[in-house]
């Protein structure tokens, strides 16, 4: 007997391949990760990352623009920055993939081309955030940066480093101290008439 021919979901195989390599590399870095331990994690034949992404680093490519998007998505210009802890809490802290999202963008590829991308994607949070508070400073996307290191410095102390009380506390007792923190870098000051 004959078993029917199995049928490909290349959408599916794409997607299984972009969640293994997130989880690689964002819990072993870039140069820890071999193709074989994404390709075996996703349950695929390792040369489909080939046919799908051309090479570990077009994977790893991939991969932060996925988070760019996934990110883009949680801070979007236009939030209330009143809004805006409990949201960076909610969706980069929340779930295993937000922190993944996150780790991702300090994980160097040793790629140039990856690691512009990885540039220009916190470059494009920062200035979402400066458009969010609606801050005009000369130094609005410094200020913008610096609630997004707060932000990565979060899930780092939490996730990978395991500080205590940090890494247990309850993510509803986050939420006022990174507004206090997001207020002071972010409210924008009066204008002295």
């Amino acid at each position: 007997m004959t078993q029917p021919p199995r049928r490909r979901d290349a959408a599916g195989t794409r997607q299984a391949l972009l969640a293994a390599a997130r989880h690689r590399f964002a819990t072993n870095g870039y140069a820890a990760t071999t193709v074989r331990d994404i390709a075996d994690e996703a349950g695929v034949n390792v040369a489909l990352i080939s046919r799908y992404f051309e090479s570990k680093e077009g994977l790893f490519e991939a991969c932060l623009t996925g988070a760019v998007d996934e990110i883009g998505h949680s801070v979007a210009a236009g939030i209330p920055l009143d809004d805006l802890p409990r949201i960076m809490v909610e969706k980069m802290l929340d779930d295993q993939a937000g922190k993944h999202r996150l780790l991702l963008l300090l994980r160097t590829a040793g790629d140039p081309a990856a690691d512009q991308v990885r540039r220009n994607v916190l470059r494009t949070i920062a200035e979402r955030l400066v458009a969010s508070a609606g801050l005009d400073a000369p130094d609005a996307v410094l200020r913008a940066e610096m609630v997004l290191a707060t932000a990565l410095g979060l899930v780092l102390m939490r996730s990978t480093i395991a500080v205590e009380p940090m890494a247990s506390v309850d993510q509803e007792d986050l939420v006022e101290p990174l507004g206090d923190v997001i207020t002071a870098l972010l409210r924008p000051s009066p204008r002295a008439s």
